[in-house]
């Protein structure tokens, strides 16, 4: 027995007070006790929070990409992360999503960690650069607090970091070269993220991360490839794109663009591991990820679109002979690839992408919340 002032202490019994099991009003007590503490919807049956069930998306400008992750599109709310070797695209599909967030009457902003956005490039794919928020932020943690400053606006339909590989700790910058540190940006990546998943969960924002692929030195079985920034981002993310480049598409022995083949290899929202390819091109009338060609490729595959040898048709609308021919048509009867579009779609279970919209309308909502000024402020620094 422990003594104190000399004289033996007696050792207290500890119990945990439990509520009457025969209570019935145990529960709503406790209940209440927390909404009062935390908050309304602290806690809550999910059958209460049913709108929040069905899982907002915005287009990637891939239809096949869209039908690979199950919803239409990236989810909101979310983190993404797109990933894969060099000039495999994945700025492109990062600013094809903006584009149709954009389309839709939404706000984006761009975190240009490398400083190397082509606005010339973007303003071709679709992007209203006018309207694009931008920021070149010279640290990591600069970066990173100018996005959860950005989110926790909840007036942002999509913010793009580019790249995760680019996101330099200020310890590092200020510090010599050649100087050592070890995990530093993974450290930075891990407290950043167990922040931002909470507040982007919150909101109606799509996070999107773009991210490199390193090799890891001295392995002999298994795959080499990861990605920088540590674990944390691939624990955090809901999904999770790799892209890589299948082939080269040549047009009288100039490269004018690339085959993409994109892989869900993280989804969260809808079954994981479904594979889309689409052409990304680099010249011609329309840059970027190829829409019209897309629509053909998916078109053909569901039998909406017919092709007897080299000619393709719709209904009895012929569109073209041969592949090129019939993306032009595509492209000069928008209407046509509307309705492709919307019969694709609802061959693959989705809804069709205006009722799938990253906002309530085509135009901006006028209660929508605005950007504050010291946001755009901070958006403009670096």
């Amino acid at each position: 027995m422990a003594r104190l002032n000399g004289k033996p202490r007696e050792k207290k019994e500890f119990t945990a007070k439990l509520a009457d099991a025969n209570d019935p009003d145990a529960l709503s007590d406790v209940l209440a006790d927390i909404e009062r503490q935390f908050g309304v919807g602290a806690v809550m049956k999910l059958g209460e929070a049913s709108k929040n069930l069905q899982v907002e998306s915005i287009s990637t400008g891939a239809l096949g990409l869209d039908i690979a992750l199950g919803i239409g599109g990236v989810p909101r709310g979310r983190i993404i992360e797109i990933y894969g070797p060099e000039s495999t695209g994945k700025s492109t599909l990062a600013q094809h999503v903006i584009a149709s967030a954009q389309r839709a009457g939404g706000q984006a902003a761009y975190i240009d960690v490398e400083h190397a956005l082509d606005p010339s490039f973007a303003a071709g794919i679709g992007i209203n650069i006018d309207e694009l928020l931008i920021s070149q932020p010279d640290t990591g943690e600069q970066a990173l607090e100018i996005t959860e400053a950005l989110i926790r606006s909840n007036a942002l339909d999509v913010i793009v970091v580019d790249s995760v590989a680019a996101l330099v700790p200020r310890a590092e910058i200020e510090g010599e070269m050649g100087d050592a540190h070890v995990g530093l940006q993974a450290r930075l990546m891990s407290q950043a993220l167990r922040k931002l998943t909470a507040v982007t969960a919150r909101s109606r924002t799509s996070l999107i991360f773009i991210n490199q692929l390193r090799e890891k030195v001295g392995v002999v079985f298994g795959n080499p490839e990861v990605t920088p920034g540590g674990r944390a981002l691939k624990f955090y993310s809901s999904v999770r794109i790799e892209l890589r480049r299948v082939e080269q598409l040549k047009k009288d022995q100039i490269v004018i663009g690339g085959r993409v083949r994109a892989k869900v290899v993280k989804n969260k929202v809808a079954p994981p591991f479904r594979v889309a390819e689409f052409d990304i091109m680099f010249t011609g009338a329309t840059r970027g990820i190829s829409y019209e060609g897309d629509i053909l490729d998916l078109g053909t595959e569901n039998e909406v679109i017919k092709k007897a040898g080299a000619f393709y048709t719709y209904g009895e609308t012929r569109l073209g002979q041969g592949r090129e021919n019939a993306k032009v048509f595509l492209i000069e009867n928008p209407e046509i690839a509307s309705q492709l579009d919307t019969e694709i779609r609802e061959a693959a279970g989705l809804a069709p992408l205006d009722s799938n919209a990253t906002a309530d309308a085509a135009t901006p909502d006028a209660d929508a919340p605005e950007v504050p000024e010291q946001l755009r402020a901070a958006a403009g620094a670096g």
